[in-house]
């Protein structure tokens, strides 16, 4: 006779960082973003000549989830017109090595 026992759950505790991990670099640009600020402090203007395909909306939208995230630094300076400069963090900077890493499986797949 069949039982209808509910099947037990495994929780494995590295998920909850294997999830944040993943948010860092699910969006579509914020591994290139991530990348090309490398060491470099970037404006916005300078991000957006260097990812051309990436619409303003999205490119605006992607850094301000990164910095949510506390990937990335803003600086703001008052002049007119505004300057905005983005840096990596420096939990930015820690998880560099690994996504430079991240990069490199994708080119061994190409």
């Amino acid at each position: 006779m069949a039982t209808n026992k509910p099947e037990a759950i495994v929780i494995n505790p590295e998920q909850p960082s294997i999830d944040k991990a993943l948010e860092i670099v699910k969006g579509k640009w914020r591994l290139s973003i991530i990348l090309l600020l490398d060491r470099n402090t970037l404006r916005y203007g300078e991000l957006r000549a260097k990812l051309p395909t990436v619409s303003e909306k999205v490119l605006s939208s992607e850094l301000k989830a990164l910095l949510l995230l506390g990937v990335l630094n803003r600086k703001v300076y008052a002049e007119v017109p505004p300057r905005v400069e983005y840096t990596l963090s420096e939990r930015g900077l820690l998880a560099l090595p690994a996504l430079i890493q991240l990069k490199e499986v994708g080119r061994i797949f190409l």
